[in-house]
């Protein structure tokens, strides 16, 4: 049996650029990429926290260091410049790759920097 498990995410980055006649689909700075594990093309989920909106894109470089993350094209209509929002990618695995992972989390304050990372979310309290 395949799961489906997170595989790592940018947690409340900020987007500074949605530009709609730009070919690509979200641009994310190498440095955030490499970091969190996301690959060039790779499919991602984007989760608006600003106005609810999700949608899923693919992924392309932004300069290293640049703090950009440009959601392009048609994706456009469904975010704006200083929306916070959460990119994810998924990943298919056994239940015996299942059992030993952990995925990669990447939180971002609202300049795109690094606030933190970790391999797991907390538990949830009442």
């Amino acid at each position: 049996m395949q799961l489906t498990l997170l595989k790592c995410k940018l947690h409340r980055a900020c987007v500074t650029h949605a530009e709609l006649e730009y070919e690509g689909s979200c641009a994310i700075d190498e440095d955030l990429m490499r970091l969190a594990g996301i690959r060039e093309y790779e499919q991602l989920h984007i989760y608006n926290v600003t106005n609810g909106e999700r949608f899923t894109t693919y992924a392309i470089r932004a300069e290293a260091g640049s703090r950009v993350i440009s959601v392009n094209g048609a994706a456009a209509h469904k975010a704006s410049p200083q929306d916070r929002v959460i990119i994810c990618c998924y990943v298919a695995m056994s239940e015996q790759e299942a059992a030993a992972f952990e995925p990669t989390l990447v939180y971002c304050n609202e300049f795109n920097q690094v606030t933190g990372t970790s391999r797991q979310i907390p538990a949830q309290a009442a």
